[in-house]
């Protein structure tokens, strides 16, 4: 869901729903959509995982990010 132009096919619809009843799955697109909304608010302003997110290649991934603007 947080790729650009990725649509949800009929096929993979279905197998969500083999999984997750539909407010569990309006709750995962929730989600999804306000975890993809703070990946890229929050780097505009600076803000940081306050290292909740201690992960070698994350913490590699968002020097490498911040040193691209300087």
């Amino acid at each position: 869901m947080t790729y650009t132009r990725k649509k949800v096919t009929k096929a993979f619809f279905k197998k969500l729903q083999e999984e997750f009843s539909n407010e569990e799955m309006v709750e995962l697109a929730a989600v999804i959509a306000l975890e993809n909304f703070r990946s890229k608010f929050n780097p505009v302003f600076g803000i940081e995982s306050n290292g909740f997110c201690v992960v070698p290649k994350v913490i590699e991934a968002a020097s490498k990010a911040t040193n691209a603007f300087g």
